[in-house]
């Protein structure tokens, strides 16, 4: 999840502040382990409708909100690399550019909380909350590969919320914090191709494939611009006399 952006003063104010993006997460998470846990025993005929004899709905479910969460990630670093870039400016304006890159972020953040909450609810993969939180602490599905997932989880966690303690922090603090952005991306990109079930699909590839081309080109541009900006100017050439 990037909240890229080169000056964290010059694209504008977010308008939620910390203190709610904290309650925010915290209702996602406790809403979905009460889903997880109770809906069986509290709705058990929803339930039965639902898994069938051979319960897949919170498989499907979690499959379901990976890919969206991937998506919003994603977009999410597109829209802070238009922002740090200035190609915002051609579209789609630099604070909505802004609001975007900071919206998405929190939907692909909450997303992905629903994606590995909800496995608790799987009789295949019976997931616990302790291998949930704790990266690599799953032993079923895919150990190492799963760990990357949860490892980028936490990274876009903490970037998400120094991006509203960034003032606090200071520019230079906050922005090297912000590049673990670029390795949650690399983590849930690793994740999704190795653990994920849908892998082989095509459209599932399709969307590997330009998500990760895409990145890369907008931060060679990124890096192509600074370096052009940065060379001094060329000295003419001297008379011939």
């Amino acid at each position: 999840m990037s909240n890229q952006v080169s000056n964290p003063n010059d694209s504008g104010e977010s308008v939620l502040s910390w203190p709610w993006l904290v309650a925010g997460l915290v209702g996602i998470f406790v809403l979905t382990l009460t889903v997880s846990l109770f809906l069986p025993n509290l709705a058990p005929s929803l339930a039965k409708t639902l898994t069938g004899d051979s319960p897949k709905a919170y498989w499907y479910l979690s499959r379901g909100s990976a890919i969206i969460a991937y998506i919003f990630l994603w977009a999410s670093m597109v829209f802070g690399l238009l922002v740090t870039n200035k190609m915002a400016r051609l579209w789609p304006g630099g604070p909505a550019a802004m609001a975007m890159h900071e919206y998405v972020s929190l939907l692909g953040l909450g997303f992905a909380m629903f994606h590995a909450m909800i496995l608790m609810g799987d009789q295949y993969i019976h997931y616990n909350l302790a291998q949930i939180l704790l990266p690599f602490g799953s032993f079923g599905y895919k150990p190492f590969w799963v760990g990357f997932g949860q490892l980028g989880f936490y990274l876009m966690a903490i970037v998400t919320v120094i991006f509203y303690l960034r003032k606090r922090l200071g520019g230079t603090t906050w922005r090297t914090i912000h590049y673990a952005s670029f390795i949650s991306f690399l983590f849930a990109l690793v994740h999704g191709i190795m653990s994920g079930t849908d892998t082989a699909m095509p459209w599932i590839q399709w969307i590997y494939w330009t998500s990760a081309i895409s990145i890369v080109f907008l931060i060679a541009y990124r890096v192509t611009v600074n370096k052009l900006q940065a060379a001094p100017p060329a000295r003419p050439a001297r008379p011939v006399s």
